[in-house]
């Protein structure tokens, strides 16, 4: 009967060992520490009502008090339920309403005002806990303070769901993957491999902790090592960073990676105790690829994986020490851990494709999501019953088992590791009196691997500039998602006349 949380209580014995760092706050927290908190964040929310299965939201920017959160309800047994700290407030109750949040745990000044705002339109969420300063909420230290720090952690079957994580939705709006203990056991496990994590390792982290990403992090702290936490990148403190805290494995992405690629010719130096730099959240072009490790000879876990799979716990990466798995800068390697891939018709699921042979990619393993809450109909269109999940994605096993990704079944796009749901774009800018119609579509940037543009019909008669444009849906929805460029085109591509072809407009202007 698993709980994920209880490494914490065993990486509390012997010497006290630094868990968290925090460097832009000078924070940081020991093992027995941030466990310590976690007991007493978990007595807090239990006294005020929330039970085991009870679903909250955390609306935190990355810090220590996310972590603190994310494991306080796996330890009660209640389902953390992350929401993009750049969420808009109709963003934000979309999340709360759908999953039946019955708590948030939120940041204070601007953002406790969108979760006012978005609380407004949710009834039901009865525990509010506030970190910062705030119109409502309790105050994150009352709560703490005014709790027991001994919490034994909840019996949980395998099963037992312990996250929401929303992704990616085909009607405009996200869906909540349901991940449980076991899902997340197998991801710590699987990453720990990835990375041949142990005690004493420094991981640099930035990716949202509202982003399964955020498992990587917790993977080094699986193996007893220390979790430096930056909230946004920034190129000269994330190399400073590194320096000072001798980091050993750093996280990236593709526009990390270009970034270092055009850094200046001392950089080499801040990253000398480097041992592996992971690379997800989108696709990393062969030649940039090649680039750094020409430059920097550092081994790059290219990961591919899912927030329904928890990225590797069931995928696939290149793990440093076996370069061939990098098939001349262009794999993402082979299954992790326990995880099986299968290359399938797109068309029919059944059929297995054989090695060379392009289709969907489906994948099988212990961390692959229950399933979509509340969404049965999409649940038994992805998630099938033999245990495989279909990706959307398209892509090819060599002989040997190793994948390669050519393209997305769906019309997703990935800007610097954010998914942008181009519908629900859409219909933002559909409330523009000028606009009668318009396409949102990925073009190819060599930074953050796609950007979102907009393809506008205006009415007879009227003019928009890309800055309107931009200034409208800055007001409405988070800024990763607002288009960098707009077109004015006379009509959209359709077929039969309705359905829209997003795939022509990325082959004329993408």
């Amino acid at each position: 009967m698993p709980n994920v949380t209880t490494f914490l209580d065993n990486h509390t014995r012997g010497p006290p060992v630094v868990a968290l760092r925090v460097p832009h706050t000078g924070e940081s927290l020991t093992y027995a520490e941030l466990l310590e908190q976690s007991c007493r964040l978990g007595n807090g929310l239990l006294s005020r009502g929330v039970t085991k299965g009870d679903r909250v939201c955390i609306f935190l920017d990355s810090s220590p008090r996310y972590l603190v959160s994310y494991f306080a309800l796996w330890r009660i047994g209640a389902v953390a339920v992350p929401a993009n700290i750049v969420y808009k407030a109709d963003e934000l109750a979309h999340v709360l309403r759908d999953s039946g949040a019955v708590g948030m745990v939120l940041a204070g000044g601007p953002s406790a005002l969108i979760a006012e705002e978005a609380l407004k339109t949710v009834p039901g969420v009865e525990v509010v806990v506030r970190t910062g300063e705030g119109p409502i909420g309790e105050a994150w230290d009352h709560v703490l303070s005014s709790a027991s720090p001994l919490l034994p952690a909840v019996h949980c079957s395998f099963d037992h769901p312990c996250q929401l994580q929303y992704t990616a939705g085909t009607t405009g709006r996200p869906k909540g993957a349901i991940l449980t203990h076991g899902n997340w056991m197998a991801a710590l496990d699987a990453e720990q491999e990835v990375l041949s994590l142990r005690r004493g390792d420094v991981y640099l982290g930035i990716y949202p902790m509202g982003h399964v990403g955020v498992s990587w992090g917790i993977a080094a702290l699986r193996a007893g090592g220390t979790y430096i936490i930056m909230e946004r990148f920034s190129e000269q403190e994330y190399l400073d960073n590194c320096s000072t805290y001798g980091v050993t494995v750093l996280a990236a992405m593709p526009p990390v990676i270009h970034t270092l690629t055009e850094a200046p010719r001392d950089t080499e130096k801040y990253l000398g105790t480097v041992r592996v730099i992971i690379s997800g959240g989108g696709q990393l072009l062969p030649y940039l690829w090649e680039k750094f490790d020409r430059r920097f000879g550092i081994p790059i876990a290219n990961s591919y994986g899912l927030s329904e799979t928890i990225v590797v716990g069931t995928g696939t990466a290149t793990i440093p020490g076996r370069p061939e798995l990098t098939r001349n800068y262009q794999s993402v390697g082979c299954p992790v851990g326990y995880s099986e891939v299968s290359i399938v018709d797109p068309e029919d699921a059944g059929c297995v494709l054989p090695a060379g042979e392009t289709g969907e990619i489906a994948l099988r393993g212990p961390a692959v999501a229950l399933g979509y809450w509340n969404l049965p109909e999409a649940s038994a269109e992805h998630f099938l019953p033999e245990g495989w999940f279909l990706t959307g994605d398209i892509g090819f096993l060599d002989r040997e088992g190793v994948l390669f990704i050519t393209d997305r079944k769906k019309d997703m796009i990935i800007m610097s590791g954010w998914k942008i749901y181009p519908t629900e774009v859409e219909n933002v800018i559909l409330q523009h009196p000028k606009v009668v119609d318009v396409a949102v579509f990925g073009r190819e940037d060599p930074r953050k691997g796609e950007i979102p543009v907009a393809a506008v019909v205006l009415a007879p008669g009227e003019t928009l500039t890309g800055e309107e444009l931009e200034e409208f849906c800055r007001a409405r929805m988070a800024g990763y998602k607002v288009p960098r460029e707009m077109i004015v085109l006379g009509s959209l591509p359709r077929a039969h006349g309705w359905k829209l072809l997003r795939r022509s407009l990325r082959e004329q202007f993408g």
